[in-house]
């Protein structure tokens, strides 16, 4: 991700310094926004490889997280209250039996 956001970066510069040497130098406005227009099409086109391989990982951690809650019994819960009932320990529900 490091990587990804100093190649924006580089390419913004690249942009500013190109937009510079062609001659936009008298408009700071509008050499930063025509270099801002220019990186992030740029950027869209040369770096869609590695943004996909960071949302794929992004999306890969994140259903990691959801499936380890999912697996987690909620200690509160019916279920829960049920299990331990079943192993012979009294659940915050169970009647002291």
């Amino acid at each position: 991700m490091v990587r990804y956001s100093l190649l924006r970066i580089l390419i913004f510069f690249g942009f500013l310094l190109l937009f510079w040497l062609i001659g936009l130098r008298n408009s700071p406005a509008l050499l930063i926004g025509a270099a801002a227009l220019a990186s992030a099409a740029a950027s869209y086109i040369l770096l869609r490889g590695m943004r996909d391989e960071i949302t794929a990982k992004l999306v890969e951690r994140h259903e990691a997280k959801a499936e380890g809650r999912r697996l987690e019994p909620d200690p509160t819960s019916d279920e829960a209250a049920e299990d331990a009932e079943d192993a012979g320990h009294e659940g915050p529900l169970s009647s002291g039996r």
